[in-house]
């Protein structure tokens, strides 16, 4: 900790394995000066947001939920609660762009973008990782330098997009939170949002997989 920077940083924090352990990593490497989540309306967002919190009180970090109802209302994905069904099936499955929501990191990322410049901060952190590119094209690297190039034109601060997994896979990550001290039980990733991940759709198939690639114990779970 005594080598930490004195850079300020917001991090996004949904409560799922990814963004959590970006909150620890953060914690570890910055000043982190607060973390925001969206509740926009996704099945499972009443599931992931009350243990972002947790987390985010955990670690004494200022946490706000912002809440994008229009997303909701108004875009296409069977991730909402205005959608079909969750599809089951591997991740990288092409039945998985049904959960894709139209251009949501850009939004989050420019709403994020305002705040570290309203508190101060000069970074956005952001869990995207590599096993997220083959589905979402706002999760893939061209994008985010992009859209960090953006960040950085629009701000007097030159706001840093900081994305430090987008090149590591979803065991590296496991791994990495095991190592910080994670406690992945109280992390959420099911996109059907019931009471138990359901171990089928998309995100739970990666999740169980993360585990068994990073020869860690699985402490999820499934229903």
């Amino acid at each position: 900790m005594k080598h930490r920077s004195r850079t300020g940083v917001v991090v996004l924090v949904s409560g799922g394995m990814d963004s959590v352990t970006a909150l620890y990593h953060a914690i570890r490497k910055y000043r982190v000066v607060g973390a925001l989540s969206f509740d926009y309306g996704a099945k499972h967002n009443a599931r992931e947001l009350p243990l972002a919190r947790y987390h985010c009180r955990k670690l004494g970090v200022p946490h706000e939920v912002i809440r994008l109802g229009f997303v909701d209302r108004l875009f296409k994905s069977d991730l909402l609660k205005s959608g079909g069904s969750v599809p089951d099936g591997h991740y990288e499955q092409g039945n998985m762009r049904r959960t894709v929501v139209p251009f949501r990191n850009g939004i989050m990322l420019s709403v994020a973008a305002g705040y570290a410049e309203s508190v101060g901060a000069t970074g956005v952190v952001i869990a995207a990782h590599a096993g997220d590119h083959a589905i979402y094209p706002d999760c893939r690297e061209s994008f985010m330098l992009a859209m960090g190039h953006a960040i950085r034109l629009g701000s007097y601060t030159k706001i840093a997009l900081l994305r430090p997994f987008i090149a590591m896979t979803k065991a590296q990550i496991a791994r990495r939170g095991a190592a910080l001290g994670v406690d992945f039980a109280k992390t959420w990733s099911c996109y059907k949002g019931r009471r138990v991940h359901c171990g089928t759709c998309g995100t739970c198939v990666e999740r169980r997989e993360a585990f068994l690639l990073a020869g860690l114990d699985d402490p999820t779970a499934y229903g």
